[in-house]
């Protein structure tokens, strides 16, 4: 503590805030701090001064530096699991860093440290010029943290937390029986720079562990969304073979009607191409665009609204059936567009709600998909409330890169309890 000088202790003030943001902005990126801040500032103010200014058992003392340290951290849109464990981090941090410049003043100026409580002009000075030093040592220690953070999003289990916090816990109590129980030599001097490598690394360790369940995570999400095209291709395929059948079985109808008019008999001619009609329609569901995936992926919406009670509405146009877009990608793109209106539907209480406009066209330059579904909420919450809904949190992000794929862009839209999701995808000179 520094007493008896508000200036002095404004000025550290100061600087402690300014090296604690540096901090946080190093492990949490300047991208995740909070719009209004100024009321995180304003506690730290005040419990900082009274921190640096009012002299308080070391127990106390220590609590109220975590607090004054974690309001701070408060100003940043990150869990709470991960800023707990940065500000127990960076308090330990900054006090090996504390004890091995009372280290430097100790050899230099074989000061006693049993008197440093003391309360004296020269204690005074001397914790001044340790905290200062302090300051300067702990900028370099973040400047490397800087080099190691990756500034990772992914949230750990629990535990994780727990089993990492306990380091830099068990670190400082290490360090604090070699100052109570041992003499202050050269060999505390290396535990202590020890103890400071060790919670440096935790960093590393912290954004390792991150790094690898993160790429756990996602490759198993990926899978998933595999597996989902794959249901797709499969549709595509069932509806190809479909129209092979027909066009097979369509010829063996035309011997029968050729072989009805020689014999002069138009009624049953007539009858048979009526008959005809009715199941190449029923088989194509009145999707014929003569776009394979967009014929089959509509048709099998239209299977599913029909089972569940959901009515859809389509409206398509297709300047040409050939589309410059490879077939993966549309399947992606439409694919997760009506899986995602269907989902939501689905959860619609009132069946005269339930309803999904599907408009799809294009022009010589691009095609333009735009579906609208009804709502159960007013705000839409654009995660998935299929079982497991980890594992389909990322159709609308695989939309979004099919779109900076072919230089297009996707919209949402909600309005009125309607959802709007439109997508543009400008065609490619060739397939991609």
């Amino acid at each position: 503590m520094i007493a008896d000088n508000w200036l002095v202790v404004l000025c550290v003030e100061v600087v402690m805030g300014l090296q604690i943001l540096y901090f946080f902005n190093s492990v949490f990126g300047k991208s995740a701090q909070k719009h209004k801040r100024w009321m995180y500032f304003l506690v730290f103010g005040v419990l900082g001064f009274v921190y640096l200014s009012v002299p308080v058992p070391f127990q106390i003392s220590s609590i109220l530096a975590l607090v004054v340290i974690f309001c701070l951290a408060e100003a940043y849109n990150v869990e709470i699991k991960t800023k707990i464990i940065f500000t127990v981090l960076y308090g330990v941090l900054m006090s090996i860093v504390n004890m091995i410049s009372i280290y430097f003043f100790y050899v230099l100026d074989s000061v006693d440290l049993n008197r440093l409580d003391t309360v004296d002009e020269q204690n005074q000075f001397l914790l001044f010029k340790a905290t200062l030093l302090s300051f300067t040592m702990m900028f370099a220690v973040i400047q490397i943290i800087r080099l190691i953070a990756k500034r990772r999003s992914f949230s750990l289990h629990y535990r994780y937390y727990i089993l990492l916090i306990l380091i830099p816990i068990i670190s400082i109590y290490q360090l604090n029986v070699l100052t109570n129980y041992n003499e202050m030599n050269i060999h505390y001097f290396i535990s202590a720079i020890g103890f400071l490598f060790i919670n440096v690394m935790i960093i590393y360790i912290f954004d390792t562990i991150v790094d690898k369940f993160q790429f756990k995570h996602e490759n198993a999400r990926l899978e998933q969304q595999m597996d989902y095209q794959d249901a797709n291709y499969e549709k595509t395929v069932h509806s190809f073979k479909s129209i092979k059948r027909i066009i097979h079985d369509t010829n063996q109808q035309l011997l029968y009607i050729e072989e009805c008019i020689k014999r002069n008999e138009p009624a049953a001619a007539l009858e048979h191409i009526r008959t005809t009609l009715n199941k190449v329609e029923g088989a194509y569901q009145r999707v014929n665009t003569g776009h394979l995936v967009i014929d089959a992926l509509v048709t099998n919406t239209l299977n599913i609204g029909q089972a569940n009670g959901i009515r859809i509405d389509t409206k398509l146009n297709l300047y040409s059936p050939e589309l410059s877009i490879d077939r993966y990608d549309l399947c992606v793109v439409l694919g997760n567009m009506l899986d995602n209106a269907i989902e939501a539907s689905k959860q619609v209480k009132i069946a005269e709600d339930r309803y999904v406009v599907i408009t799809i066209f294009s022009n010589d330059t691009a095609l333009f998909i735009h579906i609208v579904n009804y709502m159960e909420q007013d705000v839409a919450y654009l995660r998935s409330q299929k079982p497991n809904p980890e594992n389909h949190g990322i159709g609308l992000t695989n939309i979004a890169r099919i779109c900076d794929k072919y230089g297009g862009h996707m919209t949402i839209e909600t309005k009125q309890k309607t959802f709007h999701n439109m997508v543009m995808l400008p065609f490619w000179t060739s397939n991609p």
